[in-house]
């Protein structure tokens, strides 16, 4: 014979009525909160808090990359843009970006996709925006492009390596000389740089703040203003752009800081002398 066991509460109850299990034969009786308790000790959760938070972000219209851009990240992005502009063309797309760049054909599959959509395309960097993620977060509708005070960002030029027959390395080599002009044709558009001067500057990597992004012209506004940016006294953007450049600043900090390295400079090589220890 099954056991009954009443599960009970102190307290006055109201609306509790009891059930039977159907394996046990156990009267169960709901727990119910008492008058003069507290709340109870896990939070409701609403229907719409069910399922995945990014399909909760697409409702308010925010799409994140915030990944490596490979292709399986270029198609997920591109499907969320063109559907929240098929939804309503007339609320803008917020695009979410914290990305160390990656594939330049699925970033250029990205780029064409904003560039589709009716609806204006907000961009913001969070945390970092290099390479093909900051090519991205200065291609959103001008006057919209925004970046977190913290941030960093980074553009140089694509990077790439080929093998095989000398033909073949040839054909590579003459495919990222391409990429490497459009994007760079393409960010002097928008911000307005001489091609010029945006392709010596990302001859190597050139890290920005955000208030070096917003005056170069990737970024229009940063959220809480220009003030809330840490700023450090002096000037940070001194250096060399090319070999000789380095080689000459490395000579100068030398002889200003009177470096150990320094010491050697001027003396003759000894010969090697397998007795001396």
């Amino acid at each position: 014979m099954a056991s009954v066991g009443i599960c009970r509460s102190p307290g006055r109850r109201r609306g509790t009525s009891a059930s039977r299990h159907a394996r046990t034969g156990r009267v169960v009786v709901p727990h119910v909160r008492a008058e003069g308790e507290g709340p109870p000790a896990i939070a409701p959760r609403l229907p719409e808090m069910n399922g995945d938070p990014f399909a909760l972000l697409q409702r308010e219209r925010i799409v994140f990359l915030g990944s490596q851009v490979d292709d399986f990240v270029a198609d997920a992005v591109v499907s969320q843009l063109l559907l929240l502009d098929a939804i309503d063309p007339t609320k803008d797309i917020k695009l979410f970006i914290n990305s160390p760049g990656g594939s330049v054909t699925a970033g250029m599959g990205i780029y064409d996709a904003m560039k589709m959509c009716r609806a204006d395309v907000q961009t913001v960097c969070f945390g970092l925006a290099a390479s093909m993620g900051a090519f991205l977060l200065g291609a959103g509708t001008k006057g919209k492009r925004y970046s977190m005070p913290n941030s960093r960002i980074m553009i140089h030029q694509p990077l790439g390596g080929a093998s095989g027959q000398a033909v073949d390395i040839e054909i590579q080599a003459r495919e990222i000389m391409h990429h490497k002009s459009t994007l760079n044709q393409i960010m002097s558009d928008y911000t307005g740089q001489p091609v010029e001067k945006v392709e010596e500057d990302t001859d190597r990597d050139r890290y920005m703040s955000p208030l070096e992004a917003k005056e170069y012209g990737i970024i229009d506004h940063i959220i809480g203003g220009d003030e809330a940016v840490f700023q450090v006294e002096g000037d940070t953007r001194m250096f060399g752009k090319t070999k000789e450049a380095y080689i000459s600043w490395w000579k100068e900090a030398e002889e200003d800081q009177g470096s150990s390295g320094s010491s050697f400079r001027g003396k003759e090589v000894e010969p090697f002398d397998p007795a001396r220890k």
